[in-house]
């Protein structure tokens, strides 16, 4: 693909984001549209990175988005935001739980997996199941937690920026 083809693709893309989007969130989706759409691209970005789960923590960013500002819109109160911004997280970590099990299970299922990482991070020593059995289970909670704190951050600061532009 050419330059002038990508940038025309990428101002139709922007134009569309400034016309669309707009009408698209004031159209007051369903949380269920919502969640197929964060599932949509939580298979997405795990298929993109082939199978490593840390950049699927990172959509907990855009749920928080859409959470916090459906309940700025509801002027609601900080208690239910408390809650909101807890379900959002049970639901973000939730799914995190099922990418980082599947991605586990690979990892394990693999016999090439101690030699991958040694390549990948230009290790000098061998590579045991249990230290990949450690990576995940430390990496894996790591994970959860910051999964966890990015959903229910997001949810508070879109609500709370939300609520002063209102």
């Amino acid at each position: 693909m050419d330059s002038f083809l990508r940038a025309r693709c990428l101002t139709i893309g922007i134009l569309a984001d400034i016309f669309l989007l707009k009408k698209l969130l004031d159209r007051r989706l369903s949380l269920l549209f919502w969640a197929v759409v964060f599932l949509f691209y939580t298979t997405g970005t795990f298929g993109f990175f082939m199978g490593i789960p840390v950049f699927n923590a990172a959509l907990a960013i855009p749920a928080g988005f859409v959470i916090g500002s459906r309940l700025a819109a509801e002027n609601v109160d900080q208690v239910r935001v408390r809650k909101a911004a807890q379900h959002t997280a049970w639901f973000t970590t939730g799914v995190l739980v099922l990418v980082c099990a599947a991605s586990a299970f690979f990892a394990l299922a693999s016999s090439s997996t101690a030699s991958d990482l040694r390549g990948m991070l230009g290790l000098n020593f061998m590579v045991t199941q249990g230290m990949i059995i450690g990576l995940i289970l430390v990496g894996g909670a790591g994970l959860l937690a910051i999964c966890w704190g990015l959903s229910v951050t997001s949810v508070r600061l879109t609500y709370q920026f939300l609520r002063r532009a209102i």
